[in-house]
C-alpha cells in the first residue's frame, strides 16, 4: 500500500474531534453508540443501501450524511471523505449465520473486500469491523487476515479479533459478535473493552441486565397502534412512514384465536414444548427436539435471547413477552437493543423491524467507542 500523509490524525487532535465513517450503517446502532461514548467522535460520512435504514439514519444523525446506495457505488463516486480517523461496520453477514444456510458463496459475504478498498482508500487510522461469531471461523475471514500481510492490500494494518457479547457490556441482550479491531502498524492495538456485566455479577461485575429491568414502565398493552395509522409519509417521493421514536412504536398485532391459545399455554420461561397435543403445529409434533426458544417466552431474570429482524414472529425464535400473551413489540426490541427514546426510525413495520435487528447493540458500540477514546487520546 502507497504511504501517503495523514493530515486527517494531526487535525483531530487540532480540533478535538474524531472523524468517522460509518459503513453499511443500517439506522445507526454503531453510530448511536460512538455518540454516547464521547461527543468527539464526529460521523462525517455512512454508506447504507436500504432506503429506509438510510432515511432512519439521517433523520437522527442530519441530513447529508448518508450516501444511499450500494457501497461499490459509492466506491467509484467522488463522495469519499478525504480527513477519516475511524471506520466502523459489519458488511451483511446472512451467508455466515449459524441460522441460515452457512452458504460461503453468498455474494453478501464478499462486501469485506469493499470495505478493505475503502480503508486503503481513506487510511483511517484505526477501523472496527463487526460480523456475526462464525464470521472468524470462515475462509472470507482468513483472507482477510491475508490482505494483511506483506504484499497485501491492507500491508500497512494489523488487527486483532474477539468474540464479544453484548450482554457483558451494559446490553439487555445475549449478542455474540465476532469484533475486529484494527491499526496501522505505526501505531498500537487500541485493545479490546474490558467486560462491565456478567451473570450474576460474578468477577466483582455488575449484574447482566435483564429483560424485567429493560420493560419495568413499558406498558403490557400495546398502545400505539392510532398512531401508526396517522403518521404521514416523511416525504411524499420516497413515501416512507415516520419519524417514529421508539416510544411511538409499541405495536399490536392481530393473532389467530389458536395462536393466542398456544401463547395463553406456554408458561413463564417455557416454550413450545409446552403445548398440549391439539396445540402444536404438525411440524412440532414430528420434531420433538431441538431449539427451545421457537414460541418462547423471553425470561423476566436475565437478558434477552439474540433480537432478529424478525423478532414480532413467535414461532422464529424466543420473542414472546415474559407475562403476556403476544409477541414483543417494536418499541421493546429497540429497547433491548439500546436504542435511546431520542432514536429515530422510518419506513414500514416489516423495514423497522430489519433496521433493529440487524443493528449493533448500542451499549456494545459504546463500549468499543470508550476503548477506543483511550486511544486517541
Amino acid at each position: 500500500m502507497q504511504n501517503i500523509p495523514r493530515p486527517a490524525s494531526v487535525k483531530a487532535m487540532q480540533d478535538d474531534k474524531i472523524r468517522v465513517l460509518d459503513l453499511f450503517a443500517g439506522a445507526g446502532g454503531f453510530t448511536a453508540g460512538l455518540h454516547a461514548a464521547s461527543g468527539r467522535f464526529t460521523t462525517i460520512s455512512a454508506v447504507e443501501m436500504d432506503a429506509a435504514a438510510a432515511a432512519s439514519y439521517e433523520a437522527t444523525f442530519g441530513q447529508g450524511i448518508v450516501y444511499k446506495g450500494p457501497i461499490e457505488r459509492w466506491l467509484e463516486s467522488d463522495q469519499l471523505p478525504t480527513e477519516v480517523d475511524l471506520v466502523v461496520g459489519g458488511p451483511p453477514c446472512q451467508g455466515f449465520s449459524l441460522l441460515g444456510k452457512q452458504d460461503e458463496q453468498d455474494e453478501r459475504n464478499v462486501l469485506w473486500e469493499s470495505y478493505a478498498r475503502t480503508l486503503t482508500i481513506v487510511q483511517p487510522r484505526i477501523f472496527v469491523l463487526e460480523n456475526v461469531a462464525a464470521f472468524a471461523k470462515s475462509s472470507q475471514f482468513a483472507r482477510f487476515q491475508q490482505a494483511t500481510k506483506a504484499g497485501g492490500v491492507l500491508e500497512d494494518y494489523s488487527f486483532q479479533h474477539q468474540v464479544l457479547n453484548a450482554a457483558d457490556f451494559g446490553a439487555p441482550q445475549s449478542r455474540k459478535r465476532a469484533v475486529l479491531i484494527g491499526h496501522r502498524r505505526d501505531a498500537v492495538f487500541p485493545g479490546f473493552p474490558k467486560a462491565t456485566h456478567s451473570a450474576g455479577g460474578a468477577g466483582g461485575l455488575r449484574h447482566h441486565v435483564t429483560v424485567g429491568n429493560t420493560f419495568a414502565g413499558v406498558p403490557i398493552a400495546p398502545d400505539m397502534d392510532s398512531l401508526l395509522q396517522e403518521k404521514r409519509f416523511l416525504s411524499e417521493a420516497t413515501k416512507l412512514q415516520g419519524p417514529f421514536k421508539p416510544r411511538e412504536m409499541h405495536w399490536g398485532r392481530s393473532y389467530r384465536p389458536v395462536s393466542l391459545e398456544r401463547f395463553a399455554s406456554i408458561p413463564p420461561g417455557g416454550n413450545r414444548f409446552n403445548l398440549p397435543e391439539h396445540l402444536k403445529a404438525p411440524c412440532w409434533k414430528k420434531h420433538t427436539s431441538g431449539s427451545g426458544d421457537v414460541m418462547g417466552r423471553l425470561h423476566l431474570d436475565r437478558p434477552s435471547v439474540t433480537v432478529r429482524t424478525e423478532f414480532f414472529k413467535p414461532e422464529k425464535g424466543r420473542y414472546l413477552h415474559p407475562t403476556a400473551d403476544r409477541a414483543i413489540t417494536h418499541y421493546e426490541a429497540a429497547l433491548l437493543q439500546g436504542f435511546s427514546e431520542d432514536h429515530l426510525f422510518v419506513g414500514s413495520r416489516t423495514a423497522i423491524a430489519r433496521q433493529i435487528g440487524n443493528a449493533v447493540p448500542v451499549p456494545l458500540g459504546q463500549a468499543i467507542g470508550l476503548q477506543l477514546l483511550q486511544h486517541f487520546e
